[in-house]
């Protein structure tokens, strides 16, 4: 035997081979090791030898300096209490407010409402300026002007005093109130998690009295007519309203002084005097339209007709036209409307104006989505228009919807049927708004109702709103311009031309754009019928 052999092992059938023994697990490098390694190779690239790197010490807290008072003496801290996650139910009166979202400079519901939660304890003075550090979410976030009867907000607060609730209460305006809080778990978002809403819009019958006459709106609907007879209804009741408001302005005023009323202007604010003559008969004018539109009491003809054209809005629809900065492509457009209610007509206050409640109960709302929902359905009503053009409004061609008035808008209660079961599985409450009904109801009669009745009243909201509806100038880019893709009928002639008897301009009956086979067969369509007329 060699001496070169002398050196060789034996082998043996279950010896390990290389590849074998690298993956044992003795030779297997954690991600830990394999990150000091990566780091001593760093380090000695860099020039440093193995040792030289200290462990990297762990960072210290630094405690912020403590609050001095006016002699410079530090202010002692209150102690530390534990904070738990919360659903608040609360109800507001939304006149004098920006709305429901905090945005500091301006009032707001929530600013108003954490301001109060600081002052009663249930926020620590450490937190008392950071929504974001107390977990605070709306359910809804209501505009400018709109009240609620019942929202909530999910919110990380100090319940440990059992009068919690009264305190923050005490330092609240009474135009809101808490009515409960209650514990929920951890993941819970109260936006997230609300299955659906319920809203309320109080309007005024006198709404829907048709156009006055002679006004632009009166005139492109007559207009209309002729053109298309038998599509807008016969609005007798509205006619007979007119005519008596004439005869009463005919024994009231000369017609010199209706001459005057008509041509009147109001002049600069730095000209204007009350003293003017003309300026009495044309308030006199007006107190007598007023007084007459209070008296209007509502046929049960119209009501059927409105409560149809809400009806349109049921199940789940394209609302692209209801809102701003959507376009009929946009998937979140599409909205789901479970149920809608119109009260029968009632009438209340000094004024002795009649009114309807209409509840709308929808899993989520767009910006003035309800607004404009409430506004079409009074325009369709009030001008005879067929109530399928809503369904139409669902198609993708744009339509210009104006927005109701928010003074009739309010949130009645946000609903988590969906949540609730899970809530009791983790030992809470569910979230129910009925078992403060009573609180809420004399609330909202009190601090709500009764403020739209009398500003109603007082500013005229709702007349003065359908008015510059009715004399709408065409001057301000209301008239569309022809092109290469649209012309003749395809061309909206004013903007509210949608609720006249032409329809929704370029679209047909069922909403979809008219291409131009079918025009040019509508257009043969039409010279066929004018041959038989003339034979």
């Amino acid at each position: 035997m060699s001496a070169g052999n002398l050196n060789l092992r034996p082998s043996y059938d279950d010896e390990q081979d290389e590849n074998t023994v690298k993956r044992a697990a003795v030779n297997k490098m954690t991600k830990a090791r394999k990150a000091d390694y990566d780091e001593d190779k760093k380090n000695k690239k860099d020039g440093n030898e193995e040792g030289d790197n200290e462990p990297e010490k762990k960072k210290q807290r630094v405690a912020r300096p403590p609050e001095l008072d006016a002699d410079g003496n530090p202010i002692p801290r209150a102690p530390r209490l534990p904070k738990r996650k919360v659903a608040v139910m609360l109800g507001y009166c939304g006149t004098g407010y920006c709305g429901m979202q905090y945005n500091p400079p301006n009032p707001t519901i929530e600013g108003t409402l954490f301001k109060a939660f600081g002052e009663a304890g249930a926020i620590s003075q450490d937190n008392a300026k950071d929504l974001k550090k107390n977990g605070f979410m709306r359910a809804a976030r209501t505009d400018k002007g709109v009240h609620a009867g019942g929202n909530l907000i999910s919110v990380k607060l100090i319940i440990e005093d059992p009068n919690i609730k009264d305190k923050i209460n005490e330092h609240l305006p009474e135009g809101i109130r808490v009515w409960g809080i209650s514990r929920v778990n951890k993941a819970f978002d109260c936006r997230k998690m609300c299955s659906s809403r319920w809203y309320e819009y109080l309007l005024p019958t006198y709404s829907l009295i048709g156009p006055k006459p002679y006004s632009i709106l009166y005139n492109d609907l007559e207009e209309s007519k002729k053109e298309f007879p038998g599509v807008l209804d016969e609005d007798l009741e509205s006619v007979e309203f007119w005519k008596k408001f004439d005869a009463k302005c005919k024994e009231t005023f000369s017609d010199e002084d209706m001459e005057q009323i008509k041509a009147y202007v109001p002049p600069p604010k730095g000209e204007f005097t009350e003293n003017s003559e003309v300026y009495a008969k044309v308030k006199q004018y007006k107190q007598l339209e007023n007084s007459l539109r209070r008296e209007y009491r509502l046929s049960k003809e119209k009501l059927t007709k409105f409560r149809s054209a809400m009806k349109q809005y049921v199940n789940a629809h394209n609302f692209h036209n209801f809102t701003q900065g959507k376009d009929f492509k946009d998937s979140s457009a599409i909205r789901f409307m479970k149920a809608i209610n119109v009260s029968e007509p009632f009438v209340i206050g000094d004024a002795k104006t009649e009114w309807v409640s209409i509840k709308i109960h929808g899993q989520s709302f767009m910006l003035h989505q309800i607004r404009k929902m409430i506004s079409m359905a009074t325009l369709v009503t009030r001008c005879g228009t067929p109530v399928e053009r809503i369904s139409q409004a669902y198609g993708p061609q744009k339509i210009n919807i104006p927005k109701a008035p928010a003074l009739g808008l309010l949130l009645e209660a946000p609903v988590y049927d969906g949540y609730n079961s899970r809530l009791e599985t983790f030992g809470y409450e569910p979230i129910d708004f009925s078992k403060h009904q009573e609180e809420m109801d004399a609330f909202k009669m009190k601090h709500i109702y009764d403020k739209i009745y009398k500003e109603e009243v007082d500013d005229n909201v709702f007349n003065a709103f359908f008015a510059y509806i009715d004399s709408f100038s065409r001057v301000t880019g209301a008239k569309g311009e022809e092109t290469e893709n649209k012309k003749g009928d395809k061309v909206q002639k004013s903007i509210f031309e949608f609720l006249t008897a032409r329809g929704i301009a370029g679209v047909d009956k069922d909403g979809k754009p008219i291409t131009e086979e079918e025009e040019k067969k509508d257009d043969k369509k039409e010279a066929v019928e004018a041959e038989t007329v003339k034979a």
